[in-house]
């Protein structure tokens, strides 16, 4: 069997089977959904009992309350201060990077008048209390807790809570020491869906928070998506992807490790390489049989590439761009000599990665920006997570006396055309001399 599937634009079938490669839906995701609401309301309606006797049989933990289950502040600086050298100036790299490119999004409110007098504006505010979803069990995700917690606390979020899951006990030492150095405020070892519902509902031991970030599994998707509206929450996370166009310059071992990059995540990330090249394809094709052999987790890349992932040969790079914006990818890699050329023809990307030399890896990790960014074609209207996403805007209207007589005419006539008269009342006295 092949490693990974082989499409054309000009085949007739083209458009049905990039459809079926694009195709997000999860045949257990209806059965998934009514556990999640069983648990969401079970933590709505038990608080800690419910968190509790979850985090018992899900994660195998041995407690007797939730308070057993936050994680002290001394463990976390313990965490940082006992890391090794290496993963330590690796973690505080990344967190000089996070927090610089964080920086440069912080909105400031602002004030203008106009020809009345009347003052208009904009007040900018952090949220109060925000929760951040850390992935736990098979894998620890350092990098998640600095992306999350780095732009919240320079947005000046009042206080972050983390929640992480630890099954039976065991979490992981380095998630705990980015959590110290990204300054987080408590962190709880609880996960799933009933960590979710506890941020978002509040318990005795788990404070309710305002929104809710970070990534998690089906379950975690799951419950944001209950609990929105209650909560802000970011994006609804889908597996990962990435999206490559190359004129054929690309090394083909590089091509290669790119997508298996993206692959090894799990069984339903999505790597897709177009170029107008078949022979080009031909030898990434061909350096990816090769290099598999070498790879920890190379049954894991083979079913997403099997799966999900795709060499696309296209009639010509605006054929590709195309398909490009169809896709709408997480992750998009620009693997041309000249990059910026392509750039105005992108319109659907989470993060657009230029030349050569800017592997999606790169934002994984350290590059700067972030590396929460919408999924499942969401980024035709969704952005990356930011500083932006830890504030929200107030309007400011400021009347003067003159200012009010001159809007109180228009007011009074719409208010009257939509049938509101107390509104047109409420106007029209602002309208009289004093």
């Amino acid at each position: 069997m092949s490693l990974i599937n082989r499409l054309e634009t000009s085949a007739a079938d083209f458009d049905a089977r990039l459809g079926t490669l694009l195709d997000r839906e999860d045949a257990a995701s209806l059965a998934i959904e009514e556990r999640v609401r069983e648990i969401v309301a079970s933590v709505r309606r038990d608080g800690d009992a419910a968190v509790l006797d979850l985090t018992r049989s899900l994660d195998r933990i041995r407690c007797d309350s939730v308070a057993e289950l936050e994680v002290p502040a001394e463990r976390l600086r313990s965490a940082l201060e006992n890391l090794s050298p290496a993963p330590r100036r690796a973690l505080e790299f990344a967190e000089r990077r996070i927090r610089r490119y964080a920086e440069q999004q912080k909105e400031s409110g602002w004030l203008s008048e106009d020809e009345f007098g009347n003052q208009l504006g904009q007040r900018v505010t952090p949220l109060d209390r925000v929760g951040v979803y850390v992935p736990g069990g098979r894998a620890a995700y350092p990098s998640s807790v600095l992306m999350n917690i780095v732009p919240a606390r320079v947005a000046g979020v009042g206080e972050i809570i983390m929640v992480v899951p630890a099954p039976d006990g065991i979490i992981n030492d380095l998630v705990l020491a980015a959590a110290a150095l990204a300054g987080v405020d408590r962190v709880f070892t609880v996960g799933g869906a009933q960590a979710v519902a506890a941020l978002a509902f509040g318990t005795d031991t788990i404070p309710p928070v305002d929104k809710i970030v970070g990534p998690g599994n089906a379950y975690v998707a799951g419950a944001k998506r209950q609990v929105f509206g209650r909560v802000g929450i970011d994006s609804i996370a889908g597996p990962s992807e990435v999206a490559i166009y190359t004129d054929g310059s690309l090394d083909p071992d590089w091509a290669a490790l790119d997508l298996f990059a993206q692959a090894e995540h799990d069984e339903l990330a999505q790597s897709i390489l177009i170029c107008p090249d078949t022979a080009y394809l031909d030898r990434v094709e061909a350096a990816m049989e090769r290099l598999i052999a070498d790879m920890p987790r190379a049954e894991i890349i083979r079913a997403s590439l099997q799966g999900r992932g795709a060499l696309i040969q296209c009639r010509d790079q605006a054929e590709g761009l195309s398909v490009v914006n169809r896709i709408a990818p997480e992750h998009l890699e620009l693997a041309v000599a000249e990059p910026e050329a392509l750039l105005p023809e992108v319109r659907h990307a989470g993060a657009i990665f230029m030349g050569h030399h800017s592997p999606e890896a790169f934002g994984d990790y350290c590059a700067g920006p972030n590396h929460v960014l919408p999924t499942s074609g969401t980024a035709r209207f969704s952005s990356p997570l930011g500083v932006y996403d830890f504030q929200k805007r107030s309007s400011i209207i400021h009347c003067s006396q003159r200012g009010g007589q001159a809007l109180a005419g228009p007011a009074r006539a719409l208010a009257e055309a939509e049938g509101l008269d107390a509104h047109a009342r409420s106007a029209a006295v602002r309208g009289e001399p004093e």
